[in-house]
C-alpha cells in the first residue's frame, strides 16, 4: 500500500474515531467484524457517512445487504453501473477488499433488507 494511501486511511479512521465517539466504542461494535473490513469502510464513511446514511445527494445504503453492497461496488468497479466517482473508488479494490467493505456495512449497523 502506498504512503498515500496509509495517511488517507489514518486521517479518515481518526475522522471516524472523533465522530462516532471514540476508539473505545467502535471497538466495541465491531467485535465480530474482519478489523480490515472496518478500515477499509472508513474510505467510505466521509461521503456515505460511518452508517451508510449520507445526508447530501450522495446515495445512502443503510438498509442494503452485504451481498447487495457487494454487487453494486463490483457492477462499479467493472463498468456494469455507472459514477464517474464510485467507479474509480470500486477499481481500487480486489474482490475481497470489497468483500469486506460489503460485510462491514451490511452487518455492523444491521442493515438487512
Amino acid at each position: 500500500m502506498g504512503e498515500k494511501m496509509k495517511l488517507l486511511l489514518a486521517a479518515v479512521m481518526v475522522f471516524a474515531a472523533s465522530v462516532h465517539g471514540g476508539s473505545e466504542l467502535m471497538a466495541d461494535e465491531t467485535a465480530a467484524v474482519n478489523p480490515r473490513g472496518q478500515i477499509l469502510a472508513f474510505s467510505c464513511a466521509s461521503c456515505h457517512g460511518t452508517d451508510g446514511k449520507s445526508v447530501s445527494i450522495i446515495p445512502s445504503f443503510y438498509g442494503k445487504s452485504p451481498e447487495y453492497l457487494e454487487m453494486a461496488l463490483k457492477d462499479f468497479k467493472s463498468g456494469k453501473r455507472y459514477s464517474t466517482v464510485m467507479m474509480r473508488h470500486a477499481k481500487g479494490y480486489t474482490d475481497e477488499e470489497i468483500r469486506l467493505i460489503a460485510e462491514y456495512y451490511g452487518t455492523v449497523w444491521q442493515n438487512n433488507n
